[in-house]
């Protein structure tokens, strides 16, 4: 798994975080078909759900979304430092990455930890 073994990722799911900047930083995306951008949406959401899952303590749960075209969908639970329950989904995660050019592995998770409520934000 791009030079860090399974038992290292399972302590620490970070662990991976500079080899999969670096594989994505190297991606021809100028070039990627329609199943390229999946196969990447499909990594990278699995590798932010376990950043999630690890740092977090997150869970994975169904969220009723009667606007979808499954009437839910599958987030990660986490209590932010609020005491209370958060939810963000991390596949729209990466989707609003992939809006923001270039690919910024830290910004999806950091991103996805404010939605979680597990990280203090500064005030301006």
């Amino acid at each position: 798994m791009l030079g860090v073994t399974p038992a290292v990722y399972s302590r620490d799911p970070l662990s991976l975080l500079v080899a999969i900047q670096n594989y994505v930083d190297r991606l021809p995306l100028h070039k990627f078909e329609q199943s390229d951008w999946i196969t990447l949406h499909t990594d990278l959401t699995s590798y932010l759900a376990g950043v999630l899952i690890h740092r977090c303590a997150g869970v994975w749960s169904v969220a009723d979304d009667p606007a979808g075209p499954l009437g839910f969908r599958y987030v990660i639970e986490a209590v932010g430092f609020d005491g209370e329950r958060h939810q963000v989904e991390p596949y729209a995660v990466v989707m609003e990455e992939f809006r923001h050019a270039p690919i910024e592995i830290t910004r999806m998770i950091a991103n996805a930890e404010a939605a979680l409520g597990v990280t203090a934000l500064l005030d301006d």
